[in-house]
């Protein structure tokens, strides 16, 4: 069973889950990965302060967890 990421998910959960979903939050801007206020910033949270569209970084980060 393949774990699905919404835009309600913790980035820390899914950090945790797969480290190499890292790349694709770096890849949006968000370099703050370690900071423990950003890992429990939900997906739709993250793309908001980011300016990044949340529902394009789901479908990369789920696309990217089916293929594993």
């Amino acid at each position: 069973m393949t774990a699905t990421v919404t835009k309600d998910s913790i980035i820390g959960d899914i950090l945790a889950l797969d480290g190499g979903t890292a790349e694709y939050f770096l890849e949006m801007g968000m370099h703050c990965l370690g900071c423990p206020s950003a890992r429990n910033e939900t997906v739709g949270e993250a793309c908001s302060v980011h300016g990044q569209d949340a529902d394009a970084l789901v479908g990369k980060l789920n696309a990217y967890l089916a293929n594993k």
